[in-house]
């Protein structure tokens, strides 16, 4: 007899156990013990208690090997929730994520789980009928909802008072009277499929490649990245919904991923006028029903198509086929609070990790992508002419040093000439300044005051339209005062340099007949109010459009022939490595969005620097020379993609308390010839919401594991305390 294997086995009637990860800042897993009765597996979604609450977790596998000493203090899950289980190609993606930031699991899952508090069942809407004779007392009121309801059919009790105008006690009143019945609305119905058969459009020939690509990719249903590389107006949207449709085909889901700033109803009809219907969204804004019925959707599988902001990506998919990042270059990707990721890179290892496809649409690739392209490991789909046979605008540069707009004025008498041709042959013109606000800067003339934020390394923005000076950093803000708080002088204030606010008085000034409208952040309430701005634009009834880099985000303006850039050189000089790219990127867009559909579009840079690569190569629409010469300066520095970067950035209430504990960092790292450790230094933002901020910058090698260093170097060093905060950035896109 084998007294061993008897002694290791579990009786019959043992306490089953799980493990359970919970979506808060925390990285392990807890036991738990499964009632009786209750079958439970890995990635069902339980309720379970955790000290005084109970929270929701999802089963990360089953504790074969429990601590008999704890089996007496375990708490048992609480229930198990009639919710589609997490896949483990979700689960690995947690656990991946999670590794390569350095972030706790339970932080990644959070963003799995933003279904909100309203889960669950509808709730039963009430209706009203006109069933019964008018009351003996009509009031006006009573008259309204009565002709609101006379046929007799059933109305939602909110919308039958708010067409009659009326408050819901005039809806009651009528129903004790017996002249309306209650009864419960029916559930909404479910909104109807994208239909990949509706609305397939003619390509061109150039077109045609690309689309047989996007159907290939689709249908091969492995994984596989494909950079989708097309001029400004070249159709890559178009495009890219074959495969989207060749997905849908085969049963399976497509994620959209969008800058959030871009998922405007433009883009939403573009849809619909393909496929029939809008897709399901998901962003920042949609209401906490809304988000809970289109999650519960996209984990059912009853959701084909989800257009969506960054966060869409941890989102449980039934089946999911395929993801398409559009403008994949964009920094909106990463986001920079909580876990640090970039959306686009993210993308590709959950499309790896699922086995599906991934495409990569821009008309400006970020020089990853294009490094991988070069190398094959991405398949370039390139679409390289616009659609419909349009030209890609003509490109001149405005020397300043040579042609300078008049005092305390922004736009050069060459420019303001070409926008007033423009408004008369009623075209419309296009001013772009990535700079909001009236002016960056205030400061008073008799003592030279400057109007700093109170607790930012950072000067307060002039925000006239609002009549106050605004952090961009922390959102401090102050009325725009009437007289000098140092010296007290009165009428001494002025306003230095320009936004896009002052860029509207001057063009307002110069064209008084013109109807202007700014495009900017901080002005837009809304994804609604947004989509109504442009929509406003695309119907003509703008002519001149004053916009940040929000007017770059792939809108399409029918009738803009001409952009002006009112200063090329910003963002030239700030210290970022990435500084060049994303400035050629973002002008590159800009002036992309002129001569889209009718006759040639031409943009304008006013340019200090006519000279620089960047200029000459816009100029020359040479993007080849561009690439080369930034991917060559990557290469001998090695940034990436060339190199791994991590960031880690030490704040505290004071000064002293974060450089010291930074120096107490940099002596603890590990020694490794692979590994450049550099600082601490002073961020260049040195003081945001009044902590005191100190940045170490580490370099390595491509292939070197830097999370792993980072791990391993992080475990010896001291714990954060009391007002000290320790944040990494693996792969950080702002050196800010």
């Amino acid at each position: 007899m084998d007294h061993t294997s008897r002694s290791n086995a579990a009786p019959a009637n043992a306490t089953r156990m799980v493990d359970v990860l919970v979506p808060v800042a925390l990285d392990q897993t807890y036991s738990y013990k499964i009632p009786r009765g209750m079958e439970l597996k890995a990635g069902d979604l339980v309720g379970v208690p955790l000290g005084p609450r109970e929270v929701l977790a999802v089963v990360w596998g089953e504790n074969a090997n429990p601590d008999p000493r704890l089996h007496n203090r375990l708490k048992e899950v609480s229930e198990k929730l009639d919710l589609p289980p997490l896949k483990p190609e979700l689960r690995s993606v947690v656990d991946w994520v999670a590794n390569y930031t350095l972030s706790p699991r339970g932080m990644v899952l959070r963003m799995c789980l933003r279904m909100g508090e309203n889960l669950g069942p509808e709730r039963v809407r009430p209706g009203v009928r006109l069933t019964g004779d008018p009351p003996k007392r009509l009031t006006p009121a009573r008259a309204r909802v009565i002709e609101v309801l006379s046929d007799r059919l059933l109305h939602g009790k909110s919308e039958a008072a708010k067409e009659a105008g009326v408050s819901a006690g005039v809806i009651d009143g009528l129903v004790d009277e017996g002249t309306l019945t209650v009864e419960p609305m029916p559930p909404p119905a479910p909104p109807p499929a994208p239909d990949p058969e509706f609305g397939r459009p003619d390509f061109s020939p150039l077109q045609r490649a690309g689309v047989d690509a996007m159907r290939a990719l689709a249908a091969n249903g492995t994984f596989h990245v494909a950079l989708l590389d097309g001029v400004t107006g070249s159709g890559k949207t178009e495009v890219y919904f074959e495969a989207v449709a060749e997905v849908m085909r085969r049963g399976k889901q497509a994620l959209i991923l969008m800058p959030e700033i871009a998922l405007t109803g433009q883009f939403l009809d573009r849809f619909a006028l393909r496929f029939g219907v809008r897709p399901i969204e998901w962003h920042s804004e949609l209401t906490p029903r809304t988000r809970a019925r289109n999650w519960a959707a996209i984990a059912d599988g009853s959701a084909p198509v989800v257009v969506g902001a960054r966060s869409a990506l941890f989102l449980p998919y039934a089946n999911l086929g395929l993801i398409v990042v559009d403008e994949e270059h964009d920094q909106a990707y990463k986001q920079d609070e909580g876990v640090h990721y970039h959306a686009r890179d993210m993308a590709v290892v959950r499309g790896h990790i699922a086995k599906i496809p991934v495409v990569l649409a821009s008309a400006t690739p970020s020089v990853e992508s294009e490094v991988n392209a070069r190398k094959n490991r991405y398949q370039r789909v390139a679409l390289p002419s616009r659609f419909g046979g349009q030209h890609m605008p003509h490109i001149e540069a405005i020397d300043m040093r040579r042609e300078p707009p008049a005092r305390g004025r922004y736009i050069s008498p060459r420019l303001a000439g070409e926008i007033k041709k423009a408004i008369e042959k009623r075209e419309q013109a296009l001013l772009f300044l990535n700079r909001r606000g009236y002016a960056p800067l205030t400061l008073c003339r008799g003592c030279g005051h400057r109007f700093a934020c109170t607790i930012c390394d950072a000067w307060l923005v002039d925000h006239r339209f609002r009549q106050r000076l605004v952090c961009h950093h922390c959102g401090f803000s102050m009325p725009r005062p009437h007289l000098c708080p140092h010296c007290s002088a009165e009428e001494s204030l002025v306003a230095v340099g320009p936004g896009v606010e002052r860029l509207q008085e001057e063009a307002a000034a110069l064209f008084p007949d013109a109807r202007t409208m700014v495009l900017s952040s901080d002005l837009i309430t809304s994804i609604e109010t947004m989509r109504s701005e442009l929509a406003e634009i695309a119907e003509g009834r703008v002519d001149i459009i004053i916009g940040t880099q929000l007017v770059a985000k792939g809108h399409n303006f029918p009738r803009l022939n001409l952009v002006g850039v009112v200063d090329a050189d910003l963002g030239l000089s700030n210290g970022d490595p990435r500084a060049a790219e994303r400035t050629w990127q973002l002008l590159n867009q800009v002036i992309g969005r002129a001569g889209r559909e009718q006759g040639r579009g031409v943009g304008y840079l006013q340019t200090h620097q006519p000279d620089h690569p960047v200029m000459k190569a816009l100029i020359a629409c040479d993007r080849e020379a561009f690439y080369d010469s930034e991917i060559d300066l990557r290469e001998r520095t090695l940034y990436p993609p060339f190199g791994r970067l991590a960031s880690l950035i030490i704040s505290a209430g004071d000064r002293p308390n974060a450089e010291g504990f930074g120096r107490r960092l940099v002596a603890l790292a590990p020694r490794d010839e692979r590994v450049v450790v550099l600082g601490p230094a002073e961020a260049p933002l040195a003081v945001i919401k009044g902590r005191y901020r100190f940045r170490i910058l580490v370099k390595s090698a491509r292939g070197f594991d830097l999370s792993d260093y980072l791990r391993n170097w992080l475990a010896v060093c001291p714990k954060t305390t009391g007002n000290l905060k320790l944040e990494v950035d693996v792969d950080p896109q702002s050196f800010l």
